[in-house]
């Protein structure tokens, strides 16, 4: 199957939403089938048609716009569509129960960011990749401001103040990048050469262009975008924009620099050091915020710090653990949001410190958070645990170490949560399946926290593992070790 053709179904079904948008029942049934038609043909393409490309057009000698299926974007593309199914199932019943307003917008424009996200994971080159980078910043800056309320509009602006700025910076190294060696296409093992100076001048510039990955100090965008609804904090947390960060970061250090480059140049010691001071601090952070939704917008910077700290390490294992993660996180942080949604609509509350006895009325809700933060800990039966012992197996100690203090933390602000639900006393009583609405909410969440252990017991769910192993032998090939 032609890769062009996972970014047709959701700009079709984007262009549906807003011609159907007098309709709500057809409008929101549109968004569900965009979403399964997007998963099948992504999940179609990654069993027969692994490495296959689309090329549109040329723009300039050397450079084709245009998509490759490799089996790393494969593993992203997979991610995205597969929750994008069941977050568009949840935001039924999330819109409608709070009577959100710009129903439609909100539709269009999430359609729009998965449309961004598959461009991401499927770009043939920085330049492609550039473009939906750009276009995933665009259409979710709607989504952050959705509520229209001042707090709204600030973090809006503020959204925009760090990703503009940022996307200028990767344009910037990539234009250089062209300039230095004629071409964009990325190549496991790398291509770009020239004087060191500037090519870490360059990789630098792509760190700043990968804000979206919500390091320290390019972080309080994330926080602050906490004011959207659920859906869209489950977007920007586990489904699309911060995995384009952290992909982008992936995507530069295999496959434009590559592991000689990078350990010649000690380009991998400046990342592991922004990485290991984020997750820490992060996890610091989390401790002190007490509004839900907040304390996991920190635990999200500590996750995709994990992610860049796996990466640094230059190491198959690190490999493995950065790419796996990806899918990982998504499903055990999506779960969190989740519930952090259904915890507001159904009983109004955003603050941890009012959720004593919530979890005897919101069994399912609170056992899915559970899961959830067991997984965030590193911990099994939950996938997170695959993640932390690849980086265990990588053997370096000080990485170890960060991830030890990191688990430790995350359970210092994750689990008094769970404890506090289930085991204080609560006067108060809420019916989680109240209405048909409430379960559009409950079934998901309860789904990905299922998948969440799944994949611990099966990481070669839709082909994850697989996936994961055929980009590890790209770039290293014979040399692994």
């Amino acid at each position: 199957m032609d890769p062009a053709i996972a970014l047709l179904i959701p700009f079709t079904g984007s262009i549906l939403i807003l011609a159907f948008g007098k309709y709500p029942n057809l409008r929101d049934s549109i968004s569900v089938v965009a979403a399964i038609t997007s998963f099948l043909a992504i999940l179609n393409i990654s069993t027969n048609g692994v490495n296959s490309e689309s090329i549109l057009f040329n723009i300039a000698p050397g450079i084709d716009f245009g998509f490759k299926a490799d089996p790393l974007g494969l593993v992203f593309a997979l991610t995205s569509s597969s929750l994008w199914i069941l977050v568009s199932i949840y935001s039924i019943g999330y819109m409608r129960s709070l009577n959100e307003h710009a129903q439609t917008r909100f539709y269009f424009c999430f359609g729009m960011s998965m449309l961004s996200a598959f461009g991401i994971a499927l770009a043939k080159n920085l330049i492609t990749f550039y473009v939906f980078y750009e276009l995933l910043t665009i259409f979710t800056y709607p989504l952050v401001a959705h509520e229209e309320s001042e707090a709204a509009r600030s973090a809006g602006r503020r959204y925009l103040a760090y990703l503009i700025p940022s996307g200028a910076s990767l344009l910037a190294a990539t234009l250089l990048t062209y300039w230095l060696t004629g071409t964009t296409d990325f190549k496991p093992g790398g291509f770009i050469f020239g004087d060191p100076e500037v090519i870490r001048l360059i990789f630098i510039l792509f760190l700043l262009g990968s804000a979206k990955s919500a390091f320290i100090p390019l972080h309080s965008w994330l926080p602050s975008a906490m004011v959207a609804p659920a859906p869209v904090s489950a977007l920007l947390h586990a489904v699309a924009v911060v995995k384009a960060g952290v992909f982008v970061i992936i995507r530069i250090v295999y496959y434009v620099y590559g592991i000689d480059l990078m350990r010649e140049l000690d380009l991998n010691i400046m990342l592991g050091i922004v990485a290991a001071f984020t997750v820490i601090m992060a996890n610091i952070l989390a401790i002190g915020e007490s509004n839900l939704k907040r304390r996991l917008a920190y635990s999200t910077m500590n996750q995709l710090s994990f992610i860049i700290l796996a990466v640094s390490l230059l190491h198959p294992y690190g490999f493995l653990a950065s790419v796996m993660h990806i899918p990982f996180h998504g499903y055990m942080k999506i779960t969190l949001f989740l519930c952090a949604g259904a915890i507001t609509a159904i009983a109004g509350k955003h603050d941890v410190f009012q959720f004593d006895g919530l979890g005897k009325s919101l069994r399912f809700t609170f056992g899915a958070f559970t899961i959830g933060a067991i997984g965030m800990a590193g911990l099994p039966p939950v996938a997170g645990f695959i993640s932390k012992w690849l980086v265990v197996l990588t053997g370096n100690v000080w990485a170890i170490a960060v991830v030890l203090i990191a688990s430790v933390l995350d359970v210092v602000y994750l689990f008094p949560i769970v404890r506090n639900g289930f085991f204080k006393e609560s006067e108060e009583n809420y019916n989680e399946f109240g209405g048909y609405l409430n379960a559009y909410m409950i079934i998901p969440l309860i789904i990905t926290a299922l998948l969440s252990i799944v994949l611990f017991i099966m990481p070669g769910l839709m082909h994850i593992s697989d996936l994961a192993t055929m980009a590890l032998k790209e770039v290293w090939g014979n040399g692994l070790s």
